[in-house]
């Protein structure tokens, strides 16, 4: 049990929810998993079925009651697989009626809502997430993503709730979903079988800040332990990388002959922007977090998960990607 109690973990099946979890569990706290689908193998932790979509916030407040929730970490809202028409209901309403059923509760608990920098819009070139005096954002999920910070910071400036507000930049690492860049790129890698491969994708055009899952886990246990309210802080790498310097790592690591090809509408592009940098100060001085794993490790952790898993799904004879 941490000093703020059971943490519970919205979420907790996807991506970044799944690191969460294993960070939080091996600091020795007691957490739950919440989302709609059980995971594919058993975790360590409680998982609980639920679904923020269709559960009323007078039923979500009972069961976050009866959990023992002390803090609850906000991970529900992943860009991953949805069309444009799809984000409001995805990344915004959950966090809305999420806000409805904490407000029913007595005992309040604290709150960890995870947003993305890509609220922020477009970012001029060589600039950080410091300089962004207004958040602008111009893609369908990142206008979803805003309205639920704002309404959570607006809780927390009233006081109706504590917490914190984490803005994710891009992340990579072991888990990386397919449809994301690294997974597009490898899923070309793997169809080669043994031939060279031909990676066909858009244009790779755009600078962005690429973050290492494991380092952001480790941000959102800090914040989950922390006693710090109200504040909105940005978690990133603090550089920003070429996207196309992102695919060439990746087959470097994967050791097998390629030749990318970019043409436009070949992939799934949620935004614009082309250049993203986050501010790693703030996050520095509230909470004593700083990146630590470089670019490359991040690569390589998830090239040995996605060839891990590729093999186990082909020794059971089932499909990998």
């Amino acid at each position: 049990m941490s000093a703020n109690g059971r943490v519970v973990v919205l979420g907790g099946t996807g991506f970044l929810g799944r690191h969460v979890c294993a960070a939080l569990h091996e600091r020795g706290v007691e957490v739950v998993s919440v989302a709609r689908g059980a995971p594919a193998g058993l975790p360590p932790w409680r998982f609980l079925a639920l679904d923020l979509l269709t559960l009323p916030p007078r039923e979500l407040a009972r069961e976050l009651g009866e959990m023992g929730a002390g803090v609850v970490v906000n991970a529900v809202g992943s860009i991953w697989g949805r069309r444009e028409d799809q984000m409001w209901e995805a990344a915004a309403v959950p966090t809305l009626r999420l806000l409805d059923a904490l407000a029913l509760l007595p005992a309040r608990p604290r709150l960890v809502h995870l947003g993305s920098v890509l609220e922020y819009g477009r970012m001029r070139e060589g600039s950080s997430t410091a300089a962004v005096t207004e958040a602008r954002p111009t893609s369908a999920y990142g206008r979803a993503k805003l309205a639920a910070t704002r309404a959570v910071l607006d809780r927390f400036h009233t006081g109706e709730l504590t917490g914190m507000v984490l803005r994710i930049s891009n992340i990579a690492g072991p888990g990386s979903p397919d449809v994301s860049l690294l997974g597009q790129v490898a899923g070309q890698l793997q169809q080669a079988r043994g031939g060279r491969a031909v990676i066909r994708l858009d244009p790779l055009l755009a600078h962005r800040d690429y973050v290492d899952v494991r380092d952001v886990a480790e941000a959102v246990v800090a914040a989950a332990l922390s006693r710090r309210s109200g504040e909105l802080v940005d978690i990133g790498s603090g550089e920003s990388t070429s996207v196309r310097a992102l695919v060439d790592l990746l087959i470097e690591r994967s050791g097998l002959p390629a030749v990318v090809e970019e043409h436009s509408g070949t992939g799934r592009q949620h935004s614009t922007e082309t250049w993203s940098c986050v501010d790693t100060g703030p996050a520095w001085r509230s909470l004593g977090w700083r990146p630590r794993r470089p670019l490359t490790e991040a690569v390589e952790a998830y090239w040995r998960e996605f060839t891990e898993r590729r093999d186990v799904a082909t020794r059971k004879g089932e499909p990998s990607a």
